[in-house]
């Protein structure tokens, strides 16, 4: 696959605050530093450039708002146009990102699998479809975060973590973390994969050992909004240790202010639900001798969003 030379090498910080909440050390790989805000630039930008290497004249992906804006920007560099499909349930503040790189933004249905049967049953010829989470090469465009992640930890420990946090929507980020873990020999280094209580779908799937599709996606982690998780997430599940787990809409939110305060950093609700695992002290994280948490960030969040989400969870 080609590089797209999109994203970059993002820090590994050392947390303070996050060590004082959970009791171990915690260290932060700072996805949320991406050009694009999101951890997605990485697959996608690579998977973009090679479409584009390949012939294809134009980019269409479907998307909850991150995935869309990293085809967005990925497709402004290559100098082809774009259209990303959102479902209702993404920003106003995300759909401006998308559109401020140059892609145009059609709406379809109330929630992700809806745009995206929209956006494959209007496939145009010369056209490139890119998943937003549901490939090999995506995965594979993700896994360098831990190559990165295990060079950077050295600095610090010389040891691998004793956990790994990873935030799960589709479970694109998740496959493509547990690659990079398997590549550099921490394949017997726990994970836990955290969702919102209404966006469930890996532990949907890890109870009845079969995939599941959920009849509603409820939750303000919209990014988070798959109904269905890949089947290679749940493979992986399967073949190594990755324990579900699941925390509130005001969990999350609470971590996203929590976060601001204590790194000056704006993430969106589906990344503050694998922050909330550390402050509120998840108990298969404790006891660690340290936690590596992938700090996924989000294009679909504003100060004025976070605040909204603060009162409406808050009941205020």
């Amino acid at each position: 696959m080609i590089d797209g030379g999109f994203a970059v090498t993002t820090p590994l910080w050392d947390s303070e605050p996050l060590a004082r909440a959970l009791g171990v050390p915690v260290y932060l790989k700072m996805e949320a530093l991406q050009p694009c805000g999101s951890f997605k630039i990485r697959g996608l930008g690579a998977v973009c450039a090679a479409r584009v290497a390949a012939g294809a004249r134009r980019l269409l992906c479907s998307s909850g708002g991150n995935a869309g804006l990293a085809v967005a920007y990925a497709g402004r560099r290559l100098g082809v146009p774009v259209t990303v499909v959102v479902p209702r349930s993404t920003t106003a503040w995300a759909r401006e990102r998308i559109a401020a790189e140059g892609a145009a933004v059609v709406e379809h249905g109330a929630a992700w699998a809806e745009a995206h049967a929209y956006a494959l049953e209007n496939m145009s010829e010369g056209t490139a479809y890119v998943h937003p989470f549901d490939d090999p090469e995506i995965w594979e465009g993700h896994a360098p975060m831990i190559d990165e992640a295990a060079v950077q930890l050295a600095s610090y420990t010389g040891e691998p973590p004793g956990a790994v946090v990873v935030a799960v929507g589709g479970g694109g980020l998740l496959c493509g973390v547990l690659l990079g873990m398997q590549r550099v020999g921490w394949g017997a280094v726990p994970v836990l994969a955290v969702e919102t209580t209404g966006a469930a779908s890996l532990a949907a799937a890890i109870a009845a050992d079969a995939l599941v599709s959920l009849a509603k996606i409820d939750t303000l982690a919209t990014t988070l909004g798959a109904a269905r998780v890949a089947a290679e997430a749940l493979a992986w599940t399967r073949r190594r240790s990755v324990q579900a787990w699941q925390v509130s809409d005001g969990a999350a939110v609470v971590a996203c202010e929590r976060f601001l305060d204590d790194h000056r950093v704006l993430v969106e609700p589906a990344c503050g639900a694998g922050l909330s695992a550390i402050y509120d002290a998840a108990a298969p994280l404790r006891g660690r001798s340290s936690v590596l948490v992938i700090v996924c960030g989000g294009a679909g969040v504003s100060l004025a969003l976070l605040r909204a989400w603060v009162q409406a969870t808050r009941g205020a």
